[in-house]
């Protein structure tokens, strides 16, 4: 039996967030790019060589990135737009990540069901020549550190143009892009390099079938180099696509074994014997440590039907933190059962050498012992049990339908403008924040200090003209993990970073007991606002499914139970604020379709509970409160029945990088309720004209009804500067103000 160890990627952010704070400084001009590029290779080669340390085989390099890697493979294959190809160099690169005057940047979506976001390619003709320079030079340098471990990672061909825009039939396109994919490899071949990761997770989409062939003539083409080739998809099974996909002329399948029946398909019709296994059993997306005793059994079943594997994480340990051991804060039966990147290469390495026949009884052993004192630490909650028993078809409804309720509501001009919820978050509110963690200053100067942030913020609205108002959410440093850090049952990290875009990075929460509400969570803010201002305050909350998505959830309970847990919660936290007075409160779900299976087939069974854990956070509402949610950044055309079903008063969408495709394809299914059209893009620097604002709401118009229509940017603001915000929001406060009069004089 050949048994290897491999990964097919790793963090990329620097275990101390070095890249993100290279990044900034290099946009505030405190930092040139060769010592931007320097960081990033310093972080890149620590971590080749911490898998060497670990024993790990075949070492995936090349994944890391300044901003995000599906961007790089855009520009090495000469997939440049027309509207940024007078710029150069790291001009270019950040105008195609965040925009420039007059140049939108690169729609932003997320990389299939993870909360990682990618940038869309556009692929149009002509092409532009390719650089592979910088791979090539990659290799070289991980080659000199690793050696024959050194496994170059690369972008699939039909993954790219799955998830690419493009203005051409994609049979005019797949042989181009092919012979450049074939350039590339015949560029590495010199270098002796033994195989190379081509990374294809769209197999795992239920449309593969359809590309058959192009899947087949490609891979002919690309194996005619002669450098073994290992085909690595993860997310999810190849479902009916197996048979066809295992007889691709490649060296390797890697598949992932924690999502989905790849295990059923294997059993079912084996395996080629003139190709490498990658076993995909470690789980990449979350946090927990291995099961022996679940993992090992699958990997008996395996041996039988081939003997030629390799161990290897599900998926890139980009989804992960690096090191689990850093985490001195929490108690210690949880930290002992938290696996992050680090501890994945020794699971990994012990699973192979147990598989192998190599005594490793003592290791598992102690991580049966160490889950034992796990369950101990964190019993059920039999009130919480008792609550989930007891629900019934009430606790999901609002008391009146949308048309009965809606005029009950508050009455405000016709296109109503407010923001998704957050406002910058300076160094000083940061600091702030240290100050009070540290023990620097009291609870009482600590809540002093905020809610003179507060104050100001109501100010800037109330200048801008904006018709409803939100707090600003400076007490919060994460949309999910404010509301953890207040919920039993959720563990947080110090060091537990992992990258969600570009330099946005997010310590997700770990949901590690059952979940409890213990106090008020955002009334106390929420009244300092009030008390501010004559205009209606936002209450601000964190839905349930985005909580679970966001979040390292448990595996020993369903993903329904734990997000009708935060459910519960939340509900309470919709009634106190309602018996302060608000009458318009937010329960974003920005992660809804995150979590949407890749398979068709599997999504009701989600969406249903998905929805019902939204209604049943939002069912408590008065008929006067006003419900708001927010989604951004995904496609909602082929779920809007599901959207429907959430009966929120008002969703609010980004509409700024996809050329307004998310309302079309919300007014094309005929959606009733009212709508905050995302006319402006908040994740870049520029500040958006008035004409153009106004020519975004035109389009709103001329699309859905009048009374139909919110005006606010396509999500929140807390990662902007207030030099720019203040500017945009007057801008839109008067695009708005200008459409009024132009419907009013209309008649409409």
């Amino acid at each position: 039996m050949s048994i290897q160890t491999a990964t097919v990627g790793y963090p990329r952010i620097g275990k101390n967030r070095e890249v993100k704070k290279a990044l900034e400084a290099f946009w505030s001009n405190k930092l040139d790019a060769e010592s931007l590029w320097e960081t990033v290779r310093q972080v890149e080669e620590t971590n080749w060589q911490t898998q060497r340390e670990a024993g790990i085989d075949r070492i995936g390099i090349g994944d890391a990135t300044l901003y995000d890697s599906v961007l790089d493979w855009s520009i090495y294959l000469g997939l440049i737009p027309e509207r940024f190809r007078h710029l150069s160099g790291l001009e270019q690169y950040f105008a195609m990540a965040r925009g420039k005057e007059g140049i939108p940047a690169l729609e932003m979506t997320k990389w299939f069901d993870t909360n990682y976001h990618y940038l869309v390619p556009e692929i149009s003709a002509p092409l532009q020549p390719t650089d592979f320079n910088p791979v090539l030079a990659t290799v070289k340098r991980a080659q000199y550190i690793l050696g024959k471990r050194a496994t170059p990672i690369i972008l699939g061909p039909m993954t790219l143009l799955g998830l690419s825009r493009l203005d051409m039939p994609i049979s005019e396109i797949i042989r181009p892009l092919c012979d450049r994919y074939v350039n590339l490899l015949q560029a590495l071949k010199p270098l002796g390099i033994e195989e190379v990761q081509i990374h294809e997770p769209a197999l795992v989409l239920g449309d593969t079938a359809k590309f058959k062939d192009d899947y087949e003539s490609t891979y002919a083409s690309l194996a005619q180099v002669g450098i073994p080739l290992d085909l690595v998809t993860y997310f999810d099974d190849l479902g009916e696509s197996y048979p066809w996909v295992i007889q691709l002329p490649v060296a390797s399948i890697s598949l992932d074994f924690t999502r989905g029946r790849n295990l059923d398909q294997l059993k079912r019709h084996g395996f080629p014997s003139d190709k490498r296994l990658g076993v995909g059993i470690v789980d990449g997306r979350n946090v927990w440590q291995i099961r022996p005793d679940r993992l090992l059994p699958i990997l008996d079943e395996i041996k039988p039907i081939t003997s030629n594997l390799s161990i290897q994480p599900s998926a890139s340990l980009q989804f992960v933190p690096y090191d689990a051991t850093r985490e001195t804060k929490l108690p210690e039966p949880l930290r002992n059962v938290l696996s992050f990147a680090e501890q994945k290469l020794q699971e990994v390495v012990i699973l192979a050498q147990t598989l192998q026949g190599e005594d490793r009884r003592s290791q598992l052993q102690d991580i049966a012992t160490r889950q034992t004192a796990f369950e101990q630490f964190s019993p059920p909650n039999a009130q919480v049990q008792q609550q989930l028993q007891s629900l019934n078809v009430d606790a999901f409804e609002r008391l009146l339908p949308y048309t009965q309720r809606q005029p009950l509501q508050l009455q405000l001009p016709p296109f109503p403008t407010t923001t998704i919820g957050s406002f910058p978050q300076t160094s000083q509110v940061r600091k702030l924040r240290r100050q009070w963690k540290r023990g620097e200053i009291t609870l009482a100067d600590y809540q002093k200090a905020i809610d003179a942030e507060i104050a100001q913020c109501i100010r800037y609205q109330e200048e801008a003209g904006l018709d409803v108002l939100v707090h600003g959410e400076f007490e919060r440093t994460d949309m999910v993990e404010f509301f953890g850090q207040q919920l039993q049952g959720f563990a947080f990290t110090q060091h537990g970073w992992v990258q969600s875009y570009g330099s946005r990075y997010v310590r997700p929460p770990i949901i590690y007991g059952d979940v409890v509400r213990q106090m008020p969570m955002t009334v106390r803010e929420f009244n300092v606002a009030q008390s501010l201002t004559e205009k209606p305050i936002k209450g601000m909350l964190t839905g349930p499914v985005t909580m679970i998505n966001w979040s390292y959830p448990r595996t020993d309970i369903s993903r329904q139970e734990q997000a009708f847990q935060i459910a519960l919660a939340l509900r309470q936290e919709v009634a106190d604020l309602e018996a302060a007075g608000a009458t318009i409160i937010q329960i974003d779900e920005p992660a809804l379709r995150e979590g949407l299976p890749l398979k068709p087939e599997r999504w009701q069974d989600y969406l249903s509970w998905a929805v019902d854990a939204f209604r049943l956070s939002a069912g408590i509402a008065k008929p006067q409160t006003q419900i708001h949610t927010h989604m951004c950044y995904s496609e909602f055309g082929d779920i809007i029945q599901h959207i429907q079903r959430l009966d929120a008063d008002v969703l609010s969408i980004e509409n700024s990088r996809s050329n307004n495709e998310t309302l079309f394809e919300i007014t094309n299914a005929g959606y009733a309720h009212q709508v905050g059209n995302g006319i402006y893009d908040i994740h870049s620097p520029v500040i958006p004209t008035t004409e153009h604002l106004l020519k975004q709401l035109r389009t709103g118009v001329a699309n859905l009804p009048v009374e139909q229509i919110w005006v606010n940017p396509d999500c929140g603001l807390k990662t902007r500067h207030w030099d720019e915000v203040i500017p945009a929001l007057k801008n839109m406060v008067e695009a708005a103000k200008m459409l009024r009069e132009e419907t009013h004089a209309s008649g409409k």
